[in-house]
C-alpha cells in the first residue's frame, strides 16, 4: 500500500487558516514564480482549489514545480474533512490531485451532487484510510490536514507529515495537526525545499 501523508500549507506558527477558515496569505506562493506548476494538458492546471479565490493557473518557483509535481502525480486519493468539503464544494468533483477522494462525515454525500465524481464517505477516520488505500493502491493517500489529519496522526495512521511553510504568523486560528493528535515524534525532514515565500518540508513519523 502506498504512504499516508498528511499535507498542507501552513503558517510559521503552526495554522493552517484563520479562525473563519480563511487562508489569508498561506497560499500566495501558488502564483507568485515564472514556473508553471503543471504542463501541458493536465487537468488540474487552471483548477483554484485553495479557496483562496486567487483563481488562474499555478506559477511557482522552479523549485517549488519540481518538489511539487512529483508529489501530485504520486498522490491516487485525497481524505478531507466535511468542513473543507463545504468551504469548497469538493472542488466541484475534480480533487487537485489523484481521482478518487474520501470525505471523513457521518452524512452522506449530497443527493445529485457530481454523480460522476470517485467521491467516496466514510464515518470515522480508520474507515476513511482503509476505503482510500483500496482505491489507491501503491499510490499515495493525501490527507488534508486540520482536525482529520490530527485524528489519523493521534490513530497512528499517518506515515509522513509535508508542510509548505508560508512566513507569515496568524497568531490563532485552525491548528495544522489540529485539538486532537497529541504528542507524536518526527524524524529529521527529509526534504527541505526552499521556495519562493514557501519553504517545503517532509518529516517520517516515528512509530
Amino acid at each position: 500500500m502506498g504512504a499516508v501523508i498528511m499535507n498542507s500549507s501552513v503558517s510559521v506558527d503552526g495554522f493552517i487558516a484563520d479562525g473563519n477558515d480563511d487562508v489569508g496569505p498561506l497560499h500566495d506562493w501558488y502564483w507568485n514564480g515564472d514556473t508553471p506548476l503543471t504542463l501541458g494538458d493536465d487537468q488540474h492546471a487552471d483548477q483554484d482549489y485553495d479557496h483562496s479565490g486567487a483563481g488562474g493557473r499555478f506559477r511557482v518557483s522552479k523549485a517549488s514545480a519540481e518538489y511539487v509535481r512529483p508529489v501530485w502525480e504520486s498522490v491516487g486519493v485525497i481524505i478531507m474533512g466535511r468542513t473543507l468539503f463545504n468551504l469548497v464544494n469538493g472542488w466541484e468533483g475534480r480533487p487537485p490531485a489523484g481521482e478518487h477522494v474520501v470525505v471523513v462525515s457521518h452524512r452522506p454525500k449530497p443527493e445529485g451532487w457530481h454523480p460522476e465524481a470517485s467521491y467516496h464517505f466514510a464515518a470515522d477516520v480508520t474507515a476513511a484510510v482503509a476505503r482510500a488505500q483500496e482505491l489507491a493502491g501503491d499510490r499515495v493517500v493525501s490527507v488534508n490536514a486540520g482536525d482529520v489529519g490530527g485524528q489519523l496522526l493521534a490513530a497512528g495512521l499517518v506515515d509522513e507529515v509535508a508542510m509548505d511553510v508560508v512566513p507569515v504568523v496568524f497568531g490563532s486560528g485552525k491548528p495544522y495537526f489540529g485539538r486532537v493528535a497529541g504528542q507524536h515524534l518526527l524524524a529529521d525532514p527529509h526534504v527541505v525545499v526552499q521556495g519562493e515565500g514557501v519553504l517545503h518540508l517532509r518529516y517520517k513519523v516515528r512509530r
